[in-house]
């Protein structure tokens, strides 16, 4: 179900938030890498990408419950317009499988590689959503 914003002003507070809150789980994915909690720091750092991408929609009075929802409109009005690159898209979707794996399946073995991709990713389009939002006006 697609959610209605009333004006620019609160959509760009939404975005704030939500980008906020993206710099949070970061934060916890950097925490658990370090740790060596691998699994736990695969969720933060997705999280951390999709709450990123949400902030972008916000922006565009949009807001999805589904996260299928959210990367599909993400990829629709901000990478295929070309605001944000085609590769970012891929990994939005890397990120999510690995997501998956390591929260939903028993016997995923969570790698130091994999886990070190999800935080690299997360930190990209967390730098990149911030970026953007430098630059739309309120």
């Amino acid at each position: 179900m697609q959610l209605e914003l009333d004006d620019i002003g609160g959509a760009k507070e939404l975005a704030v938030y939500r980008l906020s809150a993206a710099k949070e789980d970061l934060d916890a994915a950097r925490l658990n890498f370090e740790s060596g909690h691998y699994r736990a720091s695969n969720n933060r750092a997705y999280y951390a990408i999709f709450r990123a991408i949400s902030a972008c929609l916000a922006l565009r009075f949009k807001a999805y419950k589904q996260h299928a929802q959210v990367i599909g409109n993400f990829n629709r009005d901000f990478v295929h317009t070309g605001i944000f690159p085609k590769e970012v898209s891929k990994k939005i979707n890397r990120a999510q499988e690995i997501r998956h794996a390591s929260d939903d399946d028993d016997f995923y073995i969570v790698s130091v590689e994999d886990a070190k991709e999800q935080l690299e990713t997360a930190c990209e389009v967390v730098n990149m959503v911030e970026e953007y939002l430098k630059t739309v006006p309120i």
